[in-house]
């Protein structure tokens, strides 16, 4: 692997059950150059596996994050206000992140016309994730967040750093579930039904999180890994 000053240290990955099996957990530190970067293997990670801490305490209100696109320029998820924000992060080397592509270009098509927008946080490398984009296409914004990514992660209430993970908001930027691990098809549509509720004013941003996790535990009763937020 070629020099770099920026190390990234892959420090496991938790298991959110058999779906999810294979996220990583990590951390990044800088060093002066040049330092080659140091890789942990899938294997010694498996090794490492631990199980993913309890839910995590979801901010009422979506937080006010700033990172780079994949030109350099820095957007504020702030640019998206008054949308339904579905905010996905992931990496480049997570495999569950990789299957979600689809699934998440598929909601970006089908709901955009209903005020959703689908945005990309990639806690990554900005030139691994350039380079992943020229083989898989990725319909939506993507945010790199290389020092910042976890920090973002951190500020939706996601401390175990376990990818991927995605938050879900109604347009007037209320975080109404967040949801751990591969994000799957059934899964999606119950949120986005439940946050278009939000959005037309049938249901109120409790509720609408009661609902979500009803919904999922439904779904997947073995793996309650979405949570509600605060009050607010």
């Amino acid at each position: 692997m070629s020099s770099r000053p920026l190390t990234l240290a892959y420090f496991g990955f938790a298991a959110l059950g058999a779906a999810v099996l294979g996220a990583f957990v990590y951390d990044r530190a800088w060093r002066p150059a040049p330092v080659a970067a140091t890789v942990v293997s899938a294997r010694a990670a498996v090794a490492t596996l631990t199980p993913a801490a309890g839910a995590p305490t979801v901010p009422a209100r979506r937080p006010d994050i700033t990172l780079k696109d994949l030109d350099g320029r820095p957007r504020s998820l702030a640019d998206w206000d008054g949308k339904s924000l579905v905010i996905n992060f992931w990496a480049t080397w997570c495999a569950p992140c990789r299957h979600e592509i689809p699934l998440l270009n598929k909601i970006r098509g089908d709901y955009a016309a209903n005020g959703f927008e689908v945005v990309g946080i990639a806690v990554d490398f900005a030139d691994d994730v350039r380079a992943f984009t020229k083989d898989v296409p990725i319909g939506y914004p993507l945010l790199i967040g290389e020092e910042d990514g976890l920090a973002a992660a951190k500020a939706f209430g996601v401390a175990t750093m376990a990818f991927p993970f995605t938050a879900f908001t109604d347009q007037q930027g209320r975080v109404i579930a967040v949801r751990l691990g591969e994000l799957h098809p059934a899964q999606a549509e119950a949120i986005l039904g439940i946050v278009t509720r939000v959005n037309r004013g049938e249901l109120t941003p409790e509720s609408a999180r009661t609902a979500v996790k009803a919904a999922l535990e439904r779904l997947t009763p073995s793996q309650p890994v979405t949570a509600g937020a605060a009050p607010g």
